[in-house]
């Protein structure tokens, strides 16, 4: 592992950099609340395979990248910094993962910046514009989507931490130990228990209302996966069958029954082999 200090303006970004440097990039995004440690056991089968992955600790998390106004966390702030290492790296494109939130980043990368992503593999959030239109007009969304105003409201980091991170603890304890070990929340919950960090990552929420007005992302033309895992409540149905409509190029819809909404650590053999065969398929089509 190398971990790498990547400043971009006045923000520094921890960033994980593994595997053959002459190998085709791959950038992994995490989501909330997570860190670059979901993707601890999915990075090591691609840098096996003979790719590059590229992890960052993402705006908020890094310690380096924290900024204090919630306006800071707007996507196209996020997606710049994606771009921004990249740039740092001198890697023209990617294939981009993401993961809850990091997967809304790479919606928006695949939708606004094609040129810059060879592929995209979507990890149990779909496209944004469909998830928005579930939510209008569809009751299963409106209910899986209940928790998103808590983590919007002023206040809710200090009612996750009180009695030493109760809430917290409990946030993670829902997965289930069958699918977060002890080691892995307790990784999680001691990084968003340091000051500033759980409501800098609630930032990402209130600066991308998920229940607001549409964010018009628009078509992603690049080859897209989207993994669903059903028992993820948060998503419905309707919000995945949605998304093929929002992309234009190659898109297969993968489904992984019997993973949780944490599918890096609980299916990373799964994940990875996602990443690799649709990168595959685009060298493969790009000959």
């Amino acid at each position: 592992m190398t971990l790498q200090q990547i400043t971009l303006g006045d923000l520094t970004f921890d960033v994980e950099v593994d595997g053959p440097a002459d190998g085709p990039a791959v950038l992994l995004l995490h989501g909330f609340p997570h860190s670059r440690a979901s993707y601890a056991d999915v990075a090591p089968i691609l840098n096996g395979a003979g790719f590059r992955t590229i992890t960052p600790d993402q705006r908020g998390y890094s310690d380096g990248a924290r900024p204090a106004d919630v306006a800071g966390y707007a996507l196209p702030l996020l997606a710049g910094d994606a771009l921004g290492i990249l740039d740092h790296l001198g890697i023209g494109s990617a294939h981009v993962v993401g993961h809850d939130w990091g997967a809304a980043v790479a919606w928006y990368l695949g939708a606004r910046h094609p040129e810059r992503v060879r592929t995209l593999v979507a990890l149990a959030i779909p496209h944004l514009d469909a998830y928005q239109h579930a939510f209008r007009v569809d009751e299963e969304q409106q209910h899986g989507s209940q928790y998103v105003e808590m983590l919007m409201a002023a206040g809710s980091a200090d009612q996750f931490l009180a009695d030493d991170s109760a809430g917290l603890w409990a946030w993670f304890a829902q997965a289930g130990e069958d699918i977060l070990t002890r080691e892995q929340v307790e990784r999680y919950v001691t990084k968003h228990s340091r000051p500033g960090v759980l409501d800098a990552a609630l930032n990402w929420y209130r600066a991308n209302n998920l229940l607001g007005e549409p964010f018009g992302f628009g078509p992603v033309t690049v080859p897209t996966t989207f993994v669903w895992s059903p028992s993820d409540t948060a998503v419905s149905k309707l919000s995945v069958e949605k998304t093929q409509e929002y992309v234009t190029g190659p898109y297969q819809l993968v489904t992984l029954p019997e993973i949780s909404h944490w599918q890096p650590q609980q299916a990373p053999e799964a994940v990875a082999g996602e990443i690799l065969r649709l990168a595959a398929t685009e060298q493969e089509a790009a000959r």
